[in-house]
């Protein structure tokens, strides 16, 4: 049997537990007496600041829930991308110089002009390598090379080498126009221009601005060389870089830059001075190449890769349905 347990033990637990009880009670009244109180707060004070009710933050009938997902999806190169694009898209009423600044930004100007420029330059070597065939190759870059500086004269943006573009302009498009042989005397004029565009993209600018204020597009450029380059574009940047999402991904700055500039091509194809420009059915295609051009670029604004593939096959199928009936 177990012994009772003394009086005074129990006593003393007893005594602990009370003071345990005490104490806790203490320490509670005395946090309830720190605690801040709240703040006291005019029920308009915020009156004015915030709505009362979501409803009072949409103006006209609150969208239902079915319109978010039975609208139609808006992917370059399908027929609602091309409508959205083409409702966004300068008109072909609209001025020269307007179309030209909304189809090409100053950065894919100046970057073109680069990239032909070397070009050019390893197409004017030795008189051997211009007279077999080099010579060629130089008139296309000539022609290519006029044709962005005249867009430059026309562009309302901030380009660089605007003020040394019009006199650009006219030498590069006068050596283009007398490159039709592998001559000395045509290579010794070519090699000037190749001296010319060095010294204006290393900033030193062109000896002589003497040039005419307005694009004489006749004389500037020509159908064949515009179409080869327009061809170039498409095979090498366009379709290079839209083969799948890692190359779209990856060569993006390229595809925007060739589909804005492969536009304005479209766009002097068409303008007033060169071969069949009076011609409706002729101007439609442009037209469509334009459309499909600004495609590419509003697939990239969207991040899809698969618009951009289908965006440039667009381009393919306007390039295919010209060189049906013009050439």
């Amino acid at each position: 049997m177990h012994s009772p347990i003394p009086a005074w033990r129990i006593v003393r637990v007893l005594g602990l537990i009370c003071l345990t009880v005490s104490l806790v009670g203490s320490l509670a009244a005395l946090a309830s007496e720190r605690r801040a109180k709240p703040p006291t707060i005019a029920k308009d004070r915020f009156r004015g600041t915030f709505f009362d009710s979501v409803d009072e933050a949409i103006r006209g009938e609150r969208p239902r829930l079915g319109q978010a997902t039975s609208a139609p999806s808006r992917v370059a190169g399908s027929p609602t991308a091309g409508s959205t694009a083409a409702a966004s898209a300068p008109s072909v009423g609209d001025g020269g110089a307007s179309l030209f600044t909304k189809l090409i930004s100053p950065a894919s100007l100046e970057d073109e002009i680069k990239r032909v420029r070397l070009e050019f330059d390893g197409a004017v070597s030795t008189p051997a390598a211009f007279k077999g065939g080099d010579y060629q190759r130089a008139r296309l870059h000539l022609t290519t090379l006029a044709t962005l500086f005249a867009v430059i004269v026309e562009h309302e943006g901030e380009v660089r080498w605007k003020k040394d573009a019009a006199a650009a302009r006219d030498l590069l498009a006068r050596s283009a126009a007398n490159c039709k042989s592998g001559s000395l005397q045509v290579f010794n004029e070519t090699k000037l221009r190749r001296a010319d565009l060095e010294d204006l993209v290393s900033g030193s600018g062109l000896a002589s601005r003497q040039a005419e204020a307005e694009n004489d597009w006749s004389m500037i450029a020509d159908r064949v060389p515009l179409m080869q380059y327009a061809e170039q574009l498409l095979e090498g940047p366009l379709k290079e870089g839209s083969r799948n999402a890692e190359t779209v991904q990856a060569e993006e700055d390229a595809l925007r830059r060739s589909a804005e500039v492969m536009a304005i091509v479209a766009q002097v194809l068409r303008t007033e001075g060169l071969t069949d420009a009076d011609d409706a059915d002729y101007a439609e295609l442009c037209d469509e190449l334009i459309e499909a051009s600004r495609g590419v670029s509003l697939a990239l604004d969207q991040g899809d890769p698969t618009a951009v593939g289908r965006a440039v096959a667009a381009i393919q199928q306007s390039c295919n349905k010209c060189h049906e009936n013009y050439r």
